[in-house]
């Protein structure tokens, strides 16, 4: 990719990929399509769900996405993605903690659903919020991919394209766990949790529209292994060029590696 590229659209297999020149401005693209897809639905549906993904790759498309003053959220019911299993209730670390504070506690959300990476019985939990998938079947999926290209926290070593379960318990591999430390959100390995709870693929996406947010050099190869990959396990996230309403969203430093 050159340097003087401000915005670049492709289409790959059936992903489309928007490329912008910095991440201020892909936060903008992709809450722009976002909200866009929002409005549309909400002229046909008395409610949407949507799912968001917690990590500091979708800070300026939060941002820009709870700066839209015409968005009627009250008709929205909001999931996350997944959550750390073991992490005290106040640490801000915890993906429901990051997304209170990042959209959750900003726009008027009909309803918020948390997952619980405390809950007694995690199996249960699993079951609980899945059953709450399937009473609200996901709209709409805004989600990142991680740097050995997982999305949510279905790492490669567990990722199942055909998973029959919509929320599972996952363990979480090195890379994974390093990304954390690499973000900044931890302070080193040893402190990053080894599991989580996490949708899976096919609850990912089963959204009807699925809006995917990865800015920074750091994303460079999932990007490449994404787009120009086999669409495999390996790279969890290739799964989105099956995908018929999919938006992938770049800057200039993640789509560094692209020969496309």
């Amino acid at each position: 990719m050159t340097d003087d590229i401000c915005t670049n659209q492709l289409v790959v297999d059936g992903l489309a990929v928007s490329i912008d020149e910095n991440r201020t401005l892909m936060g903008r693209s992709a809450a722009l399509g976002v909200a866009k897809q929002i409005r549309m639905l909400l002229e046909k549906q008395a409610h949407i769900n949507m799912a968001f993904a917690a990590a500091p790759s979708q800070n300026e498309f939060l941002a820009e996405l709870c700066s839209m003053a015409d968005l009627d959220w009250s008709r929205v019911n909001a999931f996350h993605l997944d959550e750390y299993v073991g992490l005290s209730d106040n640490a801000p670390q915890r993906f429901g903690n990051f997304l209170r504070r990042n959209i959750f506690d900003k726009v008027n959300f009909a309803s918020v659903y948390y997952l619980n990476g405390n809950a007694q019985d995690l199996d249960a939990e699993c079951s609980r919020y899945a059953n709450l998938l399937w009473e609200h079947p996901l709209d709409i999926a805004c989600i990142g991919i991680g740097e050995n290209g997982h999305i949510a926290f279905n790492d490669p070593h567990v990722a199942d394209f055909d998973d029959p379960q919509a929320v599972k318990v996952v363990s979480l591999d090195d890379r994974c766990r390093l990304q954390q430390v690499h973000d900044g959100c931890f302070a080193e390995l040893d402190t990053v949790p080894t599991h989580a709870l996490t949708l899976t693929i096919p609850a990912i996406v089963a959204a009807k529209w699925v809006y995917c947010m990865v800015p920074g050099a750091s994303k460079q190869e999932a990007v490449k292994a994404t787009l120009e990959g086999p669409v495999s396990t390996q790279c969890p996230a290739s799964v989105l060029r099956r995908h018929p309403h999919a938006t992938l969203f770049l800057d200039d430093e993640s789509a560094g590696l692209l020969t496309l």
